[in-house]
């Protein structure tokens, strides 16, 4: 009897299973279920790895389940709230096309959402792809991959430089002879600490200059944290001319084990081929820069306006924000001549994040003469602020991580009147075909 009733009760189930699964709703409900093999590791290889992976930056690696799974809800909350990847431009003002944005979709972050709502379950291995083959090296050139070549000059400071452990901050000036014999087009930059330097170097500047002319300095690169390079768009570069020193400007501060410490920073140089001029030269300008900064002790919202008129018509390529560790977020509007107010970007500010967001091409502000760049940058001197070293004290503007700055990096090529409004048009024309 007993077997009799079981057998029943297993054929009334199995009956109940063969209709659900005949309801096209149910019959999805396992293939709706998001999984890591099949979901969460492509979003990880695109996105995530090439930091979190044994060996680099991040505190975690990403690059398996068992990995992963004891971070998930942390995972989920960094992707949410948009602090990773590390992209940090407002989606929901300004312009939105970028290069090289690293930043997930509102889709990724949902599925992401899901999978830890759910549990955060492995699935089929057979769904996992191929995993992505990274060059161990840390010292990498991050530009070589791209472009597909290694650089074809690298300068690094004269010699290697002793931090003493335990020192106060350091700056210091250094010059570099490039040895160059022959006039170049630069296509693409990068500038890296020594791998023993990483700790230490808290940024690295540089400034081309001729021999003969020490004061005539021109402005070139730089390296902070989270920097990567420099790639100038297709048909623009940056002319180094023979015989060009590089005037380094270092800030270090003393590695935090304790430890002496030696550095040997370097730059990095890509070339147009020879004989290949450029259409345009690209200008690295600092913008909108406040020096009288004012952040009194427990502000947590003080905004700072700065002012950069344009004698040029110029096309904008590069909106790279610079605070300190104080900074909260930064915007940059246009005022044109006739009064008209236009954000072109904003981002939000993260002190271990020096992003520069290369605008796509099609995007690039193009800006008539007699506009006024405005650089609005908000800092947050407040207990809120677990950068701020002492929220009870004024803080003013200064070189040290602790003071404070206020400019944003920007890169442009300029224009003639005539160039201006071809552009100008061309940009019309294209977006009225887009809005047919």
């Amino acid at each position: 009897m007993t077997v009799v009733a079981t057998r029943t009760a297993l054929g009334i189930a199995l009956g109940a299973l063969i209709a659900a699964a005949a309801v096209p709703g149910v019959a999805r409900a396992a293939e709706d279920e998001v999984t890591f093999t099949r979901d969460i590791a492509p979003i990880f290889q695109r996105s995530c790895q090439a930091c979190h992976r044994p060996g680099s930056i991040a505190p975690m690696s990403l690059m398996t389940y068992e990995e992963s799974r004891p971070w998930a809800r942390s995972i989920k909350d960094r992707v949410a709230a948009r602090k990773m990847p590390p992209w940090f431009i407002d989606r929901t003002v300004g312009i939105q096309h970028f290069k090289d944005d690293r930043s997930l979709s509102d889709e990724e972050i949902a599925v992401i959402s899901k999978w830890v709502d759910s549990g955060a379950p492995r699935g089929n291995p057979a769904d996992l792809p191929p995993p992505v083959e990274f060059n161990d090296n840390l010292y990498e050139w991050t530009v070589a991959d791209e472009l597909g070549r290694e650089p074809d000059l690298v300068v690094p400071i004269p010699e290697p430089f002793l931090v003493p452990g335990g020192s106060p901050n350091w700056w210091i000036e250094l010059v570099s002879d490039t040895g160059l014999t022959e006039d170049r087009w630069v296509k693409a930059l990068e500038t890296k600490p020594s791998i023993e330097g990483f700790p230490v170097v808290h940024h690295a500047s540089t400034s081309m200059f001729l021999p003969e002319s020490p004061g005539e300095r021109e402005r070139f690169g730089e390296y902070a944290l989270g920097k990567t390079a420099d790639i100038h768009p297709d048909g623009t570069g940056r002319l180094m001319k023979a015989r060009t020193q590089l005037l380094w400007n270092l800030h270090y501060s003393a590695n935090p084990n304790g430890e002496d410490t030696y550095d040997r920073t370097s730059i990095a140089l890509w070339f147009y081929p020879r004989g290949t001029v450029p259409q345009r030269h690209l200008s690295r300008q600092s913008v909108g820069s406040v020096t009288d900064l004012d952040l009194p002790p427990g502000e947590s919202l003080v905004r700072t306006d700065g002012y950069t008129f344009l004698e040029n018509n110029v096309r904008l390529s590069v909106f790279q924000p610079h605070l300190h560790n104080l900074g909260k977020r930064q915007c940059m509007e246009a005022i044109y001549r006739d009064g008209r107010v236009q954000t072109l970007s904003c981002a939000d500010w993260d002190f271990g994040w020096h992003i520069a967001y290369n605008y796509a091409d099609e995007a690039q502000p193009l800006l008539p003469k007699g506009t006024v760049l405005h650089i609005i940058s908000w800092h947050d001197n407040s207990q809120g602020n677990r950068w701020a070293a002492d929220p009870r004290n004024w803080v003013g503007w200064g070189n040290r991580s602790t003071d404070d700055m206020a400019f944003a990096h920007i890169s442009w090529y300029e224009l003639s009147d005539e160039e201006y409004q071809a552009e100008l048009e061309a940009r019309l024309a294209a977006r009225r075909t887009d809005n047919d």
